[in-house]
């Protein structure tokens, strides 16, 4: 059997715990989960420093799996956009049986090797694009097939497992394996094994847009401020970058259009947004060079 779907020696009597011991069985395996993630380190920055380049020159982020794996791709592409303003088509995600398969289970369509090949090649990859394969028990066949159409096309890949020796790490360019073992209900690999994919899927994207500047230190300075909390947070972040009033942040994102990196780079270089703004574009949208260009 798979490591992940073998029954796990240290809960066999599961259902006959008190509530609080089998909410302590739970949270101690989803804190093995970040641990296995942590130990990839290494393998994951090497993701990183292949894909962000292809990114810079103008590929797009593809994400590919079946049921949880497909379904945490999706949630990682749909959060690219509020979080770095990271255009919506350049961070797309195939899942087996289709966009209803998001809310309901399509039977068998996992099992679907040339409708994974099918599915890629219908978004006409090119050499700088990146495509992330998920599948839990490593095999998934839909997402072998992704990862076949993805590397004839000439794009990166990136196949995630968690099973040791899984096609899907080792039919991809670079495979991440994240050998999250046994889970405490056997074979709901949703549990543990999911969870180790949503932390690699955020680690992977977000340190991927750090790379290309969305971030200024530690603040989400790309941010789309598209409801009233992220407006709130827009003036924040601009006031913590700047260490200007209130006031003169909200006064300078309504002039540029409430986008943090222009407001912050005008306010500190004392500038108009125009001059923000070529600043920014002039370097390649980093706000620390684009201030330092200033002599500042």
């Amino acid at each position: 059997m798979l490591k992940t779907e073998t029954p796990s020696s240290r809960h066999p009597d599961l259902d006959q715990y008190a509530t609080p011991d089998l909410i302590r069985a739970f949270t101690e395996d989803q804190m093995h989960a970040a641990g296995v993630v942590h130990a990839a380190a290494e393998q994951i920055a090497r993701a990183v420093d292949a894909a962000a380049p292809r990114i810079a020159a103008g590929g797009r982020l593809i994400y590919a799996g079946a049921g949880t794996s497909g379904r945490l791709g999706v949630l990682d592409s749909v959060e690219l956009f509020p979080t770095f303003s990271w255009p919506k088509d350049r961070a797309l995600a195939l899942i087996a049986g289709g966009k209803g398969a998001m809310y309901e289970a399509v039977e068998g369509a996992e099992d679907d090797l040339k409708q994974g090949e099918a599915d890629l090649r219908g978004l006409n990859p090119a050499g700088n694009d990146v495509c992330i394969a998920l599948a839990a028990s490593g095999s998934t066949p839909y997402a072998l097939g992704v990862i076949a159409a993805a590397r004839a096309a000439g794009a990166l890949t990136i196949g995630i497992a968690n099973n040791p020796g899984a096609p899907v790490a080792a039919q991809a360019e670079i495979g991440l394996t994240l050998d999250t073992g046994s889970e405490v209900i056997s074979g709901s690999t949703r549990l543990k094994a999911g969870t180790a994919q949503k932390i690699v899927l955020n680690t992977l994207s977000s340190a991927i847009m750090v790379r290309l500047h969305k971030v200024h230190g530690n603040l989400m300075v790309d941010l789309m401020p598209t409801n009233a909390k992220l407006h709130r947070r827009a003036v924040a972040l601009t006031v913590l970058a700047t260490k200007t009033d209130e006031a003169t942040a909200r006064r300078t994102l309504e002039a540029c259009g409430h986008r943090v990196k222009v407001a912050i780079v005008a306010i500190l270089k004392k500038t108009d947004v125009a001059s923000a703004e070529a600043a920014l574009a002039a370097v390649g949208g980093s706000v620390r060079q684009a201030v330092r260009e200033g002599g500042r």
